[in-house]
């Protein structure tokens, strides 16, 4: 699973923090700081926070074995939007 945080539209409100934590961390009040590597078992908790982003900064993607790149809206398994 790839991320990517579309850090000008952030807005720093921490959705993304809260609901994954082992991915996105706030340094101080203002900068996210995230893995976008993260590890396929933080899927869901990763949806359920670019699902929750106030201003969908976050993507997601998923790769599948024959290297097609999926991607999703926020009611699918895979998500786009963060924070």
């Amino acid at each position: 699973m790839r991320i990517a945080v579309d850090l000008n539209r952030c807005q720093g409100y921490a959705q993304c923090a809260f609901l994954a934590p082992d991915v996105f961390v706030m340094h101080g009040d203002e900068a996210l700081l995230y893995d976008p590597d993260a590890d396929e078992a933080q899927r869901a908790k990763v949806a359920q926070a670019a699902a929750a982003c106030p201003v969908q900064a976050i993507l997601v993607d998923a790769v599948d074995t024959g290297g097609a790149v999926a991607t999703a809206d926020a009611s699918a398994e895979v998500v786009s939007g963060a924070r």
